[in-house]
């Protein structure tokens, strides 16, 4: 089994989580790893549900702070293992993880390792299946099976923000819109009805589409509506009679999801749609006291979360939440991800510093 080393330091520790694959459906190589190396710690109480590790502390502080991150990634593509690079004079850690978010997972093991006496008590949380539909996310297993480690006073998803305080995320919606024809043989296509041509309007609504700036609280979130994927057709040589494109919308997080749901049902009216994932946004949970103390003492300038987080889950419960972690969110996904060393000292500094500070 891999091994994890908490002794060393947070961009090591980086290159060993990422080094351990973990796509989704395949991470609990590293939930053992992760869990093999914070049980003997002797200041926590751990427990594990399926591939999720929690680890806390029970000092009886009057405050309790949760800071969590996902241990999956989106599949490889020879971006394994991690190598170091240097661009423009700035050491990199480059390959699958590094931004989203495996760098931001290893400042929070080291710290909960080191952190034997916090300011306030901590749970930490390392959980599966946060890069696919929100059903199967290990928090959601995790919050029907133990709904009490949720308790918190203040919440931290190690997202990459490039080192920047985040608050709150948009929306996610993800639908179906479909039409519908009649197949028949392509050389004698006046006996059907094409299905493909008929999804034209739906193309052209979305490519004429400008998205909305929304504020909330201070912060502006960008929408976004967008077609993502299309199908259509069983054969070269057959007329479709079933075409489906799946568009993906980004709302704001002072609209509801019903709200969401409503807005693209008006935008593709006459068509049919099948809203096929649904995650609520996050207000910017920045307002709460802690929430205050935390920005000052990492010396950030607050900015808006345009993707979806699991701030989410956290602030439905009443729980205020931000963002905060290295690597350039742009560089999530991307084939040359790729973290900036100098960002991950960063954070590390910013979170002990400021669960240090008495």
């Amino acid at each position: 089994m891999p091994e994890l080393d908490l002794t060393v330091s947070s961009a090591d520790l980086t290159r060993a989580v990422c080094d351990i694959p973990s796509v989704s459906d395949d991470e609990t190589a590293l939930a053992d790893a992760i869990f093999a190396a914070v049980s003997p710690l002797a200041h926590l109480e751990v427990i594990r549900d399926g591939d999720t590790i929690v680890a806390r502390t029970q000092l009886g502080r009057a405050q309790r702070v949760v800071i969590a991150g996902h241990i999956d990634t989106v599949p490889i593509n020879a971006n394994l293992p991690v190598r170091e690079m240097v661009e423009d004079g700035q050491e990199f850690l480059w390959g699958r993880g590094t931004v989203d978010m495996k760098a931001g997972v290893a400042v929070q093991l080291k710290l909960a390792a080191e952190l034997v006496d916090p300011r306030v008590d901590i749970t930490w949380m390392w959980y599966d299946h946060e890069e696919v539909a929100a059903e199967l996310n290990g928090l959601t297993r995790l919050a029907a099976n133990r709904p009490d480690l949720f308790a918190g006073d203040f919440a931290i998803l190690g997202e990459p923000s490039n080192g920047q305080v985040e608050g709150g995320c948009n929306g996610n919606l993800r639908a179906i819109v479909r039409t519908h024809g009649v197949r028949s043989h392509s050389a004698r296509a006046w006996i059907g009805d094409n299905a493909i041509h008929h999804a034209a309007p739906i193309l052209h609504r979305l490519s004429e589409h400008t998205p909305a700036d929304v504020e909330v609280e201070g912060l502006v979130y960008r929408e976004g509506l967008n077609a993502v994927r299309i199908s259509g057709g069983i054969a070269g040589n057959v007329i479709p009679d079933l075409c489906e494109v799946e568009v993906n919308y980004r709302f704001a997080p002072s609209r509801s999801p019903e709200e969401a749901v409503a807005i693209v049902r008006e935008f593709f009216d006459g068509f049919e749609v099948e809203v096929v994932d649904l995650a609520g946004g996050a207000r910017p949970g920045l307002d709460a006291p802690l929430a205050q103390e935390f920005v000052a003492a990492v010396g950030a300038e607050p900015r808006p979360k345009y993707g979806w987080t699991d701030v989410a889950r956290f602030s439905a419960l009443g729980v205020p939440a931000v963002n905060y972690g290295p690597g350039d969110p742009s560089l999530a996904h991307h084939d040359q991800e790729r973290v900036p060393v100098e960002q991950i000292d960063a954070v590390e500094r910013g979170l002990r510093t400021w669960l240090s500070n008495r």
